[in-house]
């Protein structure tokens, strides 16, 4: 089975997250790790990086992404990685499935990282905005790359184990 694994990481903890998975899952699987980007960058500092990151996140925009590969046809099962942004995932998540809508036949599984909360809120946007009752894996992380737990590696792998 080819697993691609589509992330978006402001703060590094989406793409922490997405290799410590790429690593766990390449003794079964072939995956590859693609990151995407919007053109223009938000802010990740101060009140900036939530104003516009927030406002981007509630008004449901779909910013213009940096070049990327990806060919669904190539894959079985996809992974996505966002953060957590106003209760919702992320708007280049949104405009990257816009442009790919074949990955809403594949087998989807999920990973979030946050601060804040709303995790469960943004799931089931997700699923909602992807048409589908469930993922195959959930995952819910607070900040694992700022604070590094123990309990995150397990949570990592049980996540992983259930992609096997």
């Amino acid at each position: 089975m080819k697993t691609a694994i589509v992330y978006y990481s402001l703060e590094g903890n989406t793409k922490y997250t997405a290799d410590k998975i790429s690593e766990l899952l390449k003794t079964s699987c072939e995956v590859d790790v693609i990151r995407i980007e919007p053109e223009k960058s938000y802010p990740n500092k101060g009140f900036k990086k939530f104003f516009w990151g927030g406002k981007s996140a509630v008004m449901a925009e779909t910013p213009t992404l940096q070049s990327y590969e990806f060919d669904a046809a190539q894959y079985d099962r996809i992974i996505f990685g966002t953060p957590v942004w106003a209760s919702t995932f992320t708007p280049p998540i949104r405009t990257f499935i816009n442009e790919n809508p074949a990955v809403k036949k594949m087998q989807i599984a999920v990973f979030t990282c946050f601060s804040g909360g709303g995790a469960d809120k943004a799931l089931k946007k997700l699923k909602e905005y992807l048409g589908i009752n469930d993922f195959v894996a959930e995952l819910i992380l607070v900040d694992p790359k700022d604070k590094v737990k123990e309990a995150d590696d397990a949570l990592i792998a049980e996540f992983c184990e259930k992609l096997k």
